[in-house]
């Protein structure tokens, strides 16, 4: 409401002035409210102290003779500004003749059945003027009875000093609010001429959609707003570099298997019209193009899961990784059936996405199953937080172990095998938004001879699901 209401026809000096003015404004009302209150609080505790003292040395003179209320009269309460009553247990009072009385209630009438503790409080006289009443516990010689002594102060001067306060405060309020309007207005001019140089060079950012950054001048506020904004235009090449990277990547993948989609789909066609294929060749086109779709539907589900996981960051939550690889493991059996696998887990939790760590782990195991023989086994271990998939496949060169987690990149050895060159970058990219590591070598048996490929995974974890918890 109060935005709406200043951008209507306002300048930006205007605007500034008000807002200077605004803020001076609430700032006052802000110290200055605090600052009564403090004051407020700190003379009726002394107020209260003051009348405990008082009526704690009074009650000692009245508990010698209450018949005569230990010779107080109403002069002297009077020149003590102080006015007293005395409650008994059973709520009956007395009052020294000719003085105002006080409006005893219950928390009075406590004190006197408990014997003990002490309140305090605002009350009233008869004649409604307003008085901070105090009661102590008092014992009288010679009685069973409990007695409270109760004693009352006006708060007339309190009130008057209180008042006086706050015509300061606001009196000093206003002249703060005029002289932040007029400093306000005159920052807001001095500030246009730099203002509005990165105004033009947003423009001309906006006119153009060249994402160069701006030049910086001092190292002020505007200084770091610009260095800020420069910031934020690298981020917006470097993302719109990826982009268009991946476009070209993608537009390039997809290119084959369209291509080879369309060449089945016409020899089809002109089958239909002519039919110039010999007997069985429709069969093997169409397990061609069955087997063209599973993979151009792989390679689309994985450019998808890139796109999805550069932009969604879900709200994170418990993952058991036991439970996230043991799902991983169940559909690798399915695909590599003839494989053994050795499997060696432990606890390790950690705060993630449990269906992007699981993609990760499928990921790998599938990498695993696609490289190793028939009869080949894939170990899976975990040693603290690192977790390790080792192949008997062919293995993984030193000059490819730095490239197989870009996408799209596929060594010499895997071109002839079906897959899109998403996986492992969907590996390296899920582990890394987790703040962890993946990285692979060459595996080794047992007796030290070398085998596949082994790729180790470490995450953030710990072994205990309640240290999840811990501060």
């Amino acid at each position: 409401m109060i935005g709406r209401w200043l951008r209507q026809q306002r300048s930006l000096q205007q605007r500034v002035a008000i807002l200077a003015a605004l803020a001076v404004a609430a700032a006052v009302l802000i110290t200055g409210g605090s600052a009564w209150l403090t004051a407020r609080i700190s003379l009726y505790d002394q107020l209260d102290q003051e009348l405990q003292s008082l009526a704690v040395l009074t009650s000692q003179s009245i508990s010698q003779d209450l018949s005569t209320m230990g010779g107080l009269n109403a002069d002297a309460l009077r020149t003590a500004n102080v006015t007293i009553v005395v409650v008994r247990a059973d709520g009956q009072q007395l009052h020294v003749p000719g003085v105002r009385q006080l409006d005893v209630g219950p928390a009075e009438v406590a004190v006197a059945r408990l014997g003990s503790g002490s309140s305090s409080r605002t009350g009233q006289t008869g004649d409604g003027e307003e008085f901070r009443i105090v009661a102590v516990p008092m014992e009288v010689a010679n009685s069973p009875e409990r007695y409270a002594l109760v004693i009352g102060r006006s708060l007339a001067p309190t009130s008057g000093l209180l008042r006086a306060m706050t015509v300061i405060v606001l009196i000093g309020g206003t002249v703060g609010v005029g002289v932040a309007a007029a400093a306000g207005a005159w920052i807001a001019r001095s500030s246009l001429l730099p203002v509005r140089r990165l105004s033009e060079a947003v423009g001309r950012i906006t006119r153009t959609d060249e994402l160069e950054p701006i030049a910086v001048e001092g190292d002020d506020e505007l200084g770091r707003l610009t260095r800020s904004f420069n910031t934020m235009l690298r981020s917006l090449s470097s993302s719109r570099d990826r982009q268009q990277r991946l476009i070209a990547d993608a537009s390039h993948e997809l290119r084959t298997p369209l291509t080879s989609l369309r060449t089945n789909v016409e020899l089809l066609v002109a089958d239909e019209r002519t039919g110039m294929l010999p007997p069985g060749a429709r069969r093997e086109i169409l397990q061609d193009i069955a087997a063209q779709q599973v993979e151009f539907t792989t390679l689309v589900n994985d450019l998808v899961q890139l796109a999805r996981d550069d932009k969604v960051h879900t709200e994170p939550e418990p993952v058991d990784m036991t439970r996230v690889i043991s799902h991983a493991l169940e559909r690798a059996r399915r695909r590599g059936p003839h494989i053994t696998f050795e499997v060696n887990l432990e606890p390790l939790h950690l705060m993630g996405d449990p269906e992007s760590l699981e993609r990760a782990m499928t990921n790998l195991l599938d990498n695993a199953v696609k490289f190793s023989p028939a009869d080949g086994t894939i170990r899976v271990w975990m040693e603290g937080t690192s977790i390790h998939i080792a192949d008997e496949g062919p293995g993984i060169s030193e000059a490819d172990a730095s490239k197989v987690f870009d996408r799209f990149y596929r060594s010499d050895l895997s071109r002839n095998t079906p897959g899109s060159g998403l996986g492992l970058s969907i590996v390296k990219q899920a582990i890394n938004s987790h703040g962890g590591s993946v990285s692979v070598h060459r595996a080794h048996h047992r007796d030290g001879s070398e085998a596949g490929a082994e790729f180790v995974v470490t995450l953030p974890g710990t072994r205990r699901r309640n240290d999840l918890y811990d501060d």
